[in-house]
């Protein structure tokens, strides 16, 4: 069914702002030192990441891992000296992706992934509601993000004050918010949820109607799916929101045969254009089944790459857009924060234990 509403902060008059409950900060205690690495491409370098680079050298050119090369051989023997480990997301560049990343995945399989972690240190290579994610599920570990900036347009669009004044609006309904979001959002919402699972999240909650936020054409591909009245957000992903389905029809034009395939962060006009509509690790499921000679993917520019990287056979055309905050993580400042520490997201714990009740119930949720 279509939307039933959708609100955004201009429907609120005299719109209170959030508290800053959550930073990433220098860590208070000393880290213990440890040698700065020599970055040189030397034959131990390139014996070290042959097994690496094979799996990178469709996406990767020959004359560019030598530079590479040594940086990621510095991250994976950082990572034994700290006990650490690293979660990337599928957004991230191919050399981090499967170059150091312990675990790789979507946001659902990072949230459930982060649980089951053992180090004593995390990396969250990803944006910063990721990192604090995992700082919920993990209140005693140290969780690193390389880059405090790496943020979210999602994320920004929604603050806490502002679901406080949703509940006033329509009291009784409840509240679903995709994992997009801070952890202050996360504190007032009944159940979090990502693209993988929304529809069974809010079908979950057995109401008639449902507060969904802060995606809007996620939202909208939520409705279409369910008989549950949505109330959205007006939120929506800078990467995907750019994509328009005169863009899909002109590759179809130009190549009937073409496969395309979605995130449904997309606008509706894109969907309709789609053969496949998915979170990205439906995307990913759905091209290792298939196998389809030429691909269209409707989403962040290295997934596409870390696709092509494990299926080499598989031709994926490029209309994708960059995500700028997730290109804030790079091997430099993966290698920095292994050495100082830094930068160490803490989460007010008040606030934390509110905000891990909706991170578990989704987690928690049968399938």
């Amino acid at each position: 069914m279509p939307i039933a509403a959708i609100y955004g902060p201009d429907d609120f008059a005299n719109r209170p702002q959030d508290q800053a409950t959550s930073s990433p900060v220098a860590p208070s205690r000393t880290a213990p030192a440890l040698p700065r690495p020599s970055l040189e491409w030397t034959s131990d370098v390139e014996r070290a990441t042959a097994p690496i680079y094979a799996r990178l050298k469709h996406v990767i050119p020959p004359i560019e891992w030598p530079l590479m090369a040594p940086t990621v051989h510095a991250i994976n023997e950082l990572k034994r000296a700290r006990n650490a480990v690293i979660l990337a997301h599928n957004y991230q560049a191919p050399e981090i992706f499967h170059g150091v990343a312990d675990i790789g995945g979507d946001s659902l399989q990072l949230a459930v992934e982060a649980t089951r972690v053992k180090a004593d240190v995390i990396v969250q290579c990803g944006v910063h509601f990721m990192a604090e994610t995992s700082k919920l599920l993990n209140p005693e570990k140290t969780v690193l993000i390389p880059d405090s900036r790496a943020g979210c347009s999602l994320a920004a669009s929604i603050t806490g004050a502002d679901v406080r004044l949703l509940r006033e609006r329509l009291p009784g309904v409840p509240i679903v918010a995709y994992v997009n979001t801070s952890a202050e959002v996360k504190a007032e919402v009944d159940i979090c949820c990502t693209s993988s699972n929304a529809v069974q999240v809010v079908e979950s909650l057995n109401a008639p109607s449902v507060i969904f936020l802060p995606d809007r054409y996620l939202a909208t591909y939520v409705a279409s799916k369910t008989n549950v009245k949505i109330i959205a957000w007006k939120g929506a992903c800078e990467v995907h929101e750019r994509f328009t389905g005169d863009e899909l029809r002109a590759f179809r034009d130009a190549d009937p045969s073409v496969q395309i395939i979605a995130h449904p962060e997309c606008p509706p006009d894109v969907l309709a254009e789609a053969d496949f509509t998915g979170s990205t690790a439906h995307m990913i499921n759905w091209v290792r089944q298939r196998r389809p000679k030429r691909l269209v993917m409707i989403t962040e520019c290295s997934m596409a790459d870390n696709v092509r990287a494990e299926l080499p056979d598989v031709e994926i055309l490029r209309p994708c857009n960059l995500c700028p905050h997730m290109k804030r993580i790079t091997l430099s400042n993966i290698m920095e924060s292994l050495l100082t520490l830094g930068e160490e997201v803490t989460i007010d714990p008040a606030l934390a234990q509110r905000a891990r009740r909706s991170v578990e119930r989704m987690i928690n949720l049968k399938n």
